[in-house]
C-alpha cells in the first residue's frame, strides 16, 4: 500500500530508479515555484515522502550566472534522493545545466508542463509537448553527456486533446532513454477542471518505463485512489503537501508536531519570513477558524508568528 511508512534514512539510500523498482508506489513532492525549496523538502522527507523535486529553474540562467545558481539551488547531505527540474529549449544548454548539477543531485527533470504564459512565450514548459523531436533530442543529449549511469533524466508533461499525440511523445522520449515520465492529467488550457486519470492510465499501459500520476491529489486516500485508477508507479503531490506536509505519513490534517518541525527547520535554514509565514498559512488552513486566520495571516514578523504559535498552540 502507498500508506506504508518507511524509514526516511532507507529512502535516502536509494537512487530514484531503485524506488521505482521497489514494488511500492513512490511518494513524490512536486516542483513548486517558491515552495519546494530545501527547508520544505527537509520537512516532507520527515513524513514519508520518498523523492523531492526542486522548483523549476531556467537552465540558461543557471548555466550563465553563478548568482542564479546560488539563489536558485541549495541542498545538503540529507536532501536525497533529489531531482532538479529545469526549463530548457536547447539540448546543449540542458546538458550544461545537468553537468553542473550532477554531483549534487540524483537526476534532472525537463519541464514540459508549465502552462504559464511567460514560459510558453519563451519556448519553455507546456509548449514542448508539441515538439516531440526536440524533447527526444534533449533527453538523448543529456543521456550521452552525463557519465553517471544512475543519474536520471525525466520529463513532466501535460496531455494533448488527441491522446495519441501524448503517447507518441512519451514513446519518443522513452526511445531516447528517459527514466520516467510524470503526467499531469490536464490539457494546457485546463486549470481547475477534473483531471483525466483515464488518460494517465492509457499512457501507463502504452509504456514500459515508470509513469507518475499528478493532479488534484489532496490526501493519502486520494493518492491510493489515483494509483488504482491509473496503475501509476508514483504519485506526485503539490498543493496537497502544502496544506498537509505529513499527508504521505497518513495524517488527515497537519499535526502540531509537523508545525513544530517546520518552525525548527525553517529557523535553522534561515528561511525568509514571507516563505516561512506562507507555509504556515497553508498548513493551518484546515485547523484554524476564520477569525484566527484573519489575525494570523496579517502577522508581519517572525517573532510575531512565533509568539502567536506559542500563545495559541504551545508550539
Amino acid at each position: 500500500m502507498i500508506g506504508d511508512i518507511r524509514e526516511t534514512k532507507e529512502c535516502q539510500l536509494k537512487d530514484p530508479m531503485d524506488l521505482f523498482h521497489s514494488g511500492q508506489v513512490v511518494k513524490i513532492c512536486a516542483p513548486m515555484v517558491r515552495y519546494s525549496k530545501l527547508a520544505f523538502r527537509t520537512l516532507v522527507r520527515k513524513y514519508s515522502c520518498d523523492l523531492c523535486y526542486t522548483p523549476m529553474i531556467v537552465a540558461a540562467d543557471f548555466v550563465r550566472s553563478a548568482k542564479a545558481r546560488d539563489s536558485e539551488f541549495t541542498t545538503n547531505k540529507g536532501d536525497r534522493p533529489l531531482i532538479v527540474q529545469f526549463a530548457a529549449k536547447e539540448a546543449q544548454v540542458l546538458c550544461d545545466a545537468a553537468r553542473i548539477i550532477c554531483p549534487f543531485a540524483d537526476g534532472i527533470d525537463l519541464n514540459c508542463g508549465c502552462p504559464q504564459r511567460w514560459a510558453i512565450s519563451e519556448g519553455y514548459g507546456a509548449c514542448l509537448i508539441n515538439k516531440p523531436e526536440l524533447v527526444k533530442d534533449m533527453v538523448r543529449h543529456v543521456r550521452s553527456q552525463i557519465d553517471n549511469p544512475k543519474f536520471s533524466v525525466s520529463i513532466k508533461i501535460r496531455i494533448h486533446d488527441d491522446l495519441k499525440r501524448t503517447v507518441d511523445l512519451c514513446q519518443k522520449a522513452e526511445a531516447a532513454g528517459v527514466s520516467w515520465i510524470t503526467v499531469h492529467g490536464r490539457r494546457i488550457e485546463e486549470r481547475h477542471q477534473p483531471v483525466h486519470y483515464d488518460a494517465i492510465k492509457i499512457i501507463k499501459q502504452s509504456m514500459s518505463i515508470p509513469i507518475v500520476a499528478n493532479g488534484d491529489i489532496k490526501t493519502l486516500k486520494d493518492a491510493e485512489n489515483v494509483h488504482h485508477l491509473t496503475e501509476a508507479d508514483g504519485i506526485m503531490v503539490a498543493r496537497g503537501l502544502l496544506a498537509n506536509p505529513a499527508m504521505f505519513a497518513g495524517y488527515e490534517e497537519t499535526p502540531f508536531q509537523c508545525i513544530q518541525d517546520w518552525v525548527d527547520i525553517a529557523l535553522e535554514h534561515g528561511t525568509p519570513f514571507t516563505c516561512f509565514h506562507h507555509h504556515l498559512m497553508y498548513m493551518m488552513e484546515r485547523i484554524t477558524s476564520k477569525q484566527e486566520k484573519k489575525v494570523f495571516n496579517v502577522l508581519s514578523s517572525t517573532s510575531a508568528v512565533l509568539d502567536y504559535l506559542n500563545d495559541h498552540y504551545g508550539v
